[in-house]
């Protein structure tokens, strides 16, 4: 691959300002860094997991000359704020600073120097349908099974990919909580996030997960707070309006990995979350604009998977259907209450593409995909 996404807009920003990038393990960060460093030289690129690196940075040897300096998982050091603070309010006409981790840089930026109105902050997603160029259907269910991340799904074999999800989890309980949270009971934590892929597309009952694992509802809460933080997962809040008895409260979730369920459904139902999630996230992040990813159900149970609400109204409305042929009860709902809002039921079927009667397009995911990001 010879781009990412993110890439010009990140070279543009860093004209201006610091740039944060944030995003799972694995994802293509260290790619991305060496793109935007091109023939610079990777002596710019310091890592704080590499001893060498790290040694760099604690006694402050930066380069001499102007251009990019990239700090990579620098959100590990304790007083990481401060120190890129005062290196950009000194250094700042010198050198472009470009901060990259694997966990929520916007979270783990609380608190201590305050670094307001010094940076822009990004996401970094997986692969995605659009970006990688991909045309049919067979390409779909081949990103299905074997994820977006960039080296499970170029090596293009089942069983690695079995074997790279189960080491990423590891890797994430394991190595990158011990790095910055506080948890006592690891194997916990791992059970919980097995658990998580079975639960995808249906709200999250923290009390049955409690009952599950034997431990206090605000632990529960708190573990899925830092899976969230760490990239492993992401919720969606349920959408409600003055006409709606939506639920209020319960919360779906997610997995960066979409191909973690073991039914189709869910899966697919994953990967257009996860699409969906990086073309919301790159609108905000980009564009400055209030704009997030939700979903629907109400207290007579209809549901639509997935609504995208800008300044708390709704603009799209998605539904997940393997076979589009499947009327979709709450998507049809939804489109009654709001006439306005674009309304499209997506599923895998390639023959399936019209817009019923009640102005609800059906379209193939080819289709569907090919519009995001």
């Amino acid at each position: 691959m010879n781009k990412r996404y993110l890439q010009d807009q990140i070279q543009a920003d860093l004209k201006r300002k610091m740039c944060f990038v944030g995003g799972p393990r694995q994802v293509g960060k260290t790619t991305l860094d060496m793109l935007l460093l091109g023939n610079e030289g990777e002596e710019r690129y310091y890592n704080w997991d590499a001893v060498e690196d790290r040694d760099k940075i604690l006694r402050g040897e930066w380069p001499r000359t102007q251009g990019l300096l990239i700090l990579d998982e620098i959100h590990k050091y304790r007083n990481w704020r401060g120190l890129v603070k005062g290196l950009f309010d000194k250094r700042k006409d010198e050198l472009r600073i470009l901060v990259t981790g694997s966990a929520r840089l916007d979270y783990y930026r609380r608190g201590g120097d305050s670094l307001q109105g010094r940076y822009f902050f990004h996401r970094l997603h997986p692969l995605s349908f659009k970006e990688l160029g991909l045309k049919s259907l067979s390409d779909i269910e081949s990103l299905m099974t074997l994820s977006g991340f960039p080296e499970p799904f170029f090596g293009g074999s089942l069983l690695e990919k079995q074997r790279w999800s189960k080491d990423y989890r590891t890797r994430v309980v394991r190595d990158d909580v011990a790095s910055l949270e506080v948890v006592s009971d690891i194997s916990a934590l791992e059970l919980l996030a097995m658990r998580i892929p079975e639960l995808v597309g249906s709200p999250i009952s923290l009390n049955s997960l409690r009952e599950d694992l034997q431990v206090a509802h605000a632990t529960i809460r708190r573990w899925c707070d830092i899976l969230e933080r760490l990239f492993f997962i992401y919720r969606l809040s349920p959408f409600g309006a003055p006409k709606l008895r939506a639920v209020k409260k319960e919360q779906k979730a997610y997995c960066w990995d979409w191909s973690l369920p073991e039914s189709q459904g869910a899966r697919f139902e994953n990967l257009i979350a996860g699409h969906l999630l990086k073309w919301v996230h790159y609108i905000e992040d980009t564009q400055g604009r209030e704009i997030e990813l939700r979903y629907f159900r109400d207290t007579d149970q209809r549901e639509v998977d997935f609504v995208v609400v800008e300044k708390r109204h709704p603009i799209l409305f998605v539904e997940c259907k393997l076979d589009q042929r499947e009327r979709p009860r709450g998507l049809e709902y939804l489109k009654a209450k709001f006439p306005d809002v674009r309304a499209v039921q997506v599923g895998l079927r390639e023959d399936a593409q019209w817009k019923d009667k009640n102005s609800i397009e059906v379209m193939p995911a080819t289709r569907f995909l090919d519009e995001l990001v």
